[in-house]
């Protein structure tokens, strides 16, 4: 964000008295309204195409890679384009490999982490928003501060718990751990959303006669709907591209997802990049379909969640 100052002076008074009354306007500028002004529609928009050839190369590259011959793949040099495109790769990928039984691994532990997440986070959210009580902030710091440990050094501790529990290698177990790692960030966006809406709508709900469960779920989730869908799209990206607890605690296709998958492709004197990259393009397809579905409410959503958090 860029920060001009401007000095306003009313005019018709002495020089003292313009500047005793000076007054300094402060104006959060857009980013790309600031390199417009300061070097004009060319150097924004090659900010621009830098900034998409940054982000989308990477899936361009993927997606060719995947329609690539696989002798073309392994042959000695370097080629920029295939002579000829084939979708050999993904036919290999699903007769020869348990890819689906990946695709639909992924897609219960992640619609499973949604759902579960989301109550969790939810009731978190509006208790910490709408009620006062008692170690209110000391919940608010645990949560903030569960964000800062690194994924990796739960791993021991994790792995006990669930051979305790006996869900090592099932999907109950990732959804368990999905759950307590992606509920303390949606219950601070949601809570930020919360704050955004006026208690006088609880104080109205109260009046008419609801009561505090009527008023949750007549008045605030309804209203809470553009933060739920991003809290939810956060979660399923999380729990849908997961790598490190997925490899970690899971040992079979009966309950290894999509990332996990996608490494086996990679052995130690041969990687299959064909197949690995189909898998790729698969596993992207529904993030971005979701993404394109929702992309008003989570925009929305999101914007009120961090503004208010």
């Amino acid at each position: 964000m860029v920060v001009l100052e401007r000095a306003g002076v009313a005019g018709g008074r002495t020089r003292g008295e313009r500047r005793s009354r000076a007054v300094v306007e402060r104006r959060s500028v857009p980013l790309g309204v600031g390199l417009k002004r300061t070097f004009g529609k060319p150097a924004l928009y090659v900010v621009i195409a830098l900034w998409m050839v940054c982000t989308l190369g990477p899936y361009v590259v993927m997606a060719v890679t995947s329609v690539t011959p696989q002798d073309q793949l392994i042959a000695y040099g370097m080629s920029r384009l295939p002579t000829r495109f084939s979708v050999q790769g993904y036919a290999e990928l699903f007769a020869t490999t348990p890819f689906v039984h990946y695709m639909v691994n992924s897609a219960i532990t992640a619609l499973g982490t949604v759902l579960f997440a989301l109550v969790v986070a939810s009731a978190a959210a509006i208790s910490l928003s709408r009620f006062r009580f008692r170690g209110r902030t000391t919940v608010l710091t645990a949560l903030l501060v569960a964000q800062l440990f690194p994924a990796v050094l739960l791993v021991i501790p994790l792995s006990t718990m669930l051979r305790s529990g006996h869900l090592l290698n099932s999907r109950a177990g990732l959804v368990l751990i999905y759950v307590t790692f992606a509920t303390p960030f949606a219950t601070y966006l949601l809570k930020g959303f919360l704050d955004g809406l006026p208690k006088e709508l609880d104080e109205a709900a109260t009046v008419d006669g609801c009561s505090p469960t009527q008023m949750v779920r007549h008045i605030l989730v309804p209203l809470l709907r553009p933060g739920l869908t991003a809290a939810g799209t956060y979660i399923f990206i999380f729990a849908w591209n997961e790598f490190l607890y997925a490899l970690t605690f899971t040992s079979s296709t009966a309950s290894q997802t999509i990332p996990v998958g996608l490494q086996l492709f990679i052995g130690d004197y041969q990687i299959r990049w064909d197949l690995l990259t189909a898998g790729g393009v698969i596993a992207a397809v529904p993030v971005l379909v979701g993404f394109m579905l929702v992309q008003k409410q989570l925009i929305g959503g999101l914007a009120a969640g961090a503004v208010k958090g």
